[in-house]
């Protein structure tokens, strides 16, 4: 489908996203959302988007009755298709959109002991031991992790910048001093490989855009390197250029569930089960509840409130009255 003459949907929808400073990740979920929906509705031409309110409407009320999807990813469904019509197609969306509301599901996050968490990390080797160390040491996200450049990292305020976090956002949070050894050890083997790359003529690394205008000589500087590279360079799919990327998420998931069926533990564990753990264990310690919010970067306390549930052992902190017999 097109929207102007040689020019499909989703390449107008990229070139508005790229201009406007989007990730490459929001970039492709949009496209992928406004995919579903073209598809849900047959739509063959522009016009078929006209009437947009009770369109979206129906494709939100199929997501949250059929698809069973979280309100989170009905909500990215939303702001994909709201991107669409207003930033896109130029069409305004005056009326309300009033979809049947996915259900919240409440759910405890899985949380491992200090001992299970002792264990974990001594059954991964290598970077992902090291980044699996800060998701615990440092309460942060796969993603966040994998994103650090060695100027977020201050040895001697013990602290980490998160930057452009979960809604864009930077904030400061705790860092373990037990790693900077370690830390320290494995950036000299990443500065060794930068200065490899840059003898070959590479050795430059995604900015965003805005920076990478500011300041046009950063990109290839020690400083904005990423932590945790990657093994391979690979091509840009935007600009085209030749860079080293950051170490794929997945590759720290697949040694973080190869450890788990090792010690033959019966939890789901993931990398985010790092950062439940973080968060608890910080409760057990008497850490203000709002400070944890702060270094998870919770824009709603409410979020941070469910780690009290996960304290109340027993089920609501009751014990059984089986314990009780003699």
């Amino acid at each position: 489908m097109s929207t102007q003459k040689g020019k499909s949907l989703s390449d107008e929808v990229r070139r508005i996203m790229r201009l406007k400073g989007y990730s490459i990740h929001t970039e492709r979920s949009y496209c992928e959302w406004i995919k579903r929906y073209t598809k849900y509705h047959k739509m063959q031409s522009r016009d078929d988007f006209s009437g947009g309110e009770k369109k979206i409407e129906q494709f939100l009320t199929y997501l949250a009755i059929e698809g069973n999807v979280s309100p989170a990813t009905q909500n990215q469904s939303m702001n994909a298709l709201v991107f669409l019509y207003k930033q896109v197609l130029k069409q305004p969306l005056d009326e309300e959109i009033n979809a049947v509301r996915a259900k919240r599901k409440i759910t405890v996050p899985t949380v491992l002991t200090r001992k299970e968490v002792s264990q974990m990390i001594a059954h991964v080797d290598g970077t992902p031991q090291i980044i699996v160390k800060l998701l615990y040491g440092s309460g942060l996200r796969s993603m966040e992790a994998v994103r650090l450049r060695v100027h977020d990292i201050d040895y001697d305020m013990k602290q980490l910048t998160v930057r452009s976090g979960k809604g864009s956002k930077d904030r400061y949070t705790t860092f373990p001093a037990s790693i900077a050894p370690l830390l320290e050890n494995h950036l000299v083997k990443v500065k060794a490989l930068h200065e490899y790359d840059l003898a070959k003529g590479n050795g430059e690394v995604y900015l965003p855009y805005a920076l990478s205008r500011k300041y046009p000589n950063a990109a290839k500087e020690w400083t904005w390197q990423y932590v945790f590279p990657s093994r391979k360079i690979s091509i840009d799919p935007r600009s085209g250029k030749s860079r080293r990327h950051h170490v794929d998420p997945s590759v720290v998931n697949k040694a973080i569930k190869a450890a788990a069926k090792r010690l033959e533990l019966r939890k789901q564990i993931s990398a985010h089960t790092f950062r439940h753990s973080f968060a608890t264990h910080l409760l057990e310690r008497g850490t203000d509840i709002r400070t944890i919010q702060a270094l998870l970067g919770h824009k709603d306390i409410s979020t941070t409130m469910i780690y009290t549930h996960v304290l109340q052992r027993g089920g609501h902190g009751v014990l059984s009255p089986l314990d009780d017999l003699s």
